[in-house]
């Protein structure tokens, strides 16, 4: 029994470490998206952090702010949802697909 539960721990400790490189080589990788046309465009990178805003001049408007606020929020929602998903793939690869709460 004791032997066992020596196997499960090292198995515990290799995906730890899977899932702790995985996370680096995460934080490298982006994901983009934009609204509006490609007019606004939101890059993530895989920790779910906004890296990079671009915004066409064209779509600047002072008399619509409120359009402007909409892209925005959309490419960012977007963006971060890119980011989520390559995210579940790369953790789904480490867990062979099983759910183990508090991984994510």
């Amino acid at each position: 029994m004791a032997k066992g539960l020596g196997n499960i721990m090292k198995q515990a400790q290799l995906m730890q470490q899977k899932m702790e490189r995985m996370q680096q080589e995460l934080a490298e990788r982006e994901v983009e998206a934009s609204a509006g046309g490609g007019m606004v465009t939101a890059v993530a990178n895989g920790r779910q952090q906004l890296v990079s805003l671009r915004i066409e001049r064209s779509v600047v408007d002072p008399e619509d702010v409120e359009m402007l606020q909409d892209l925005v929020l959309a490419a960012v929602n977007e963006a971060l949802r890119k980011s989520q998903d390559m995210m579940q793939q790369e953790m789904a690869k480490i867990t062979g697909g099983l759910n183990i709460p508090g991984l994510m």
